[in-house]
């Protein structure tokens, strides 16, 4: 009966493995600073120095501080975090976020004050 348990667990875990590595994909996460924009693509400087170029595509979405935004808004120095699909030797962008993050609204019972 345990040998039973144990295999189950062990099937379960395999399981969660999988579903979470397909969930992901394989995409690449691109984080750090703009440092060349381009009508076709982006240049982005990571935190090591790196540069990695991302390929802009005719459906990639633009989300700046949480909101719809364009390549327009995008400048030289923002900081980025690029969700890209790897195509042979480039990655092409499927997201690009941009900016502060929208702030977080307040709960309604921490906005209660107490008496």
């Amino acid at each position: 009966m345990r040998k039973i348990g144990s295999a189950m667990l062990l099937l379960l875990a395999c399981s969660l493995v999988t579903l979470a590595a397909l969930a992901h994909g394989t995409d690449k996460h691109v984080l750090g600073t703009v440092t060349k924009i381009s009508d076709s693509e982006i240049t982005v400087q990571a935190q090591d120095g790196t540069l990695q170029v991302v390929k802009i595509a005719p459906d990639t979405s633009f989300v700046k501080s949480g909101a719809s935004a364009t390549l327009k808004d995008l400048k030289v120095g923002d900081r980025v975090v690029i969700h890209a699909k790897p195509v042979g030797s480039d990655l092409i962008a499927h997201e690009v976020r941009f900016g502060k993050p929208p702030a977080p609204a307040p709960a309604a019972a921490s906005a209660a004050k107490p008496e």
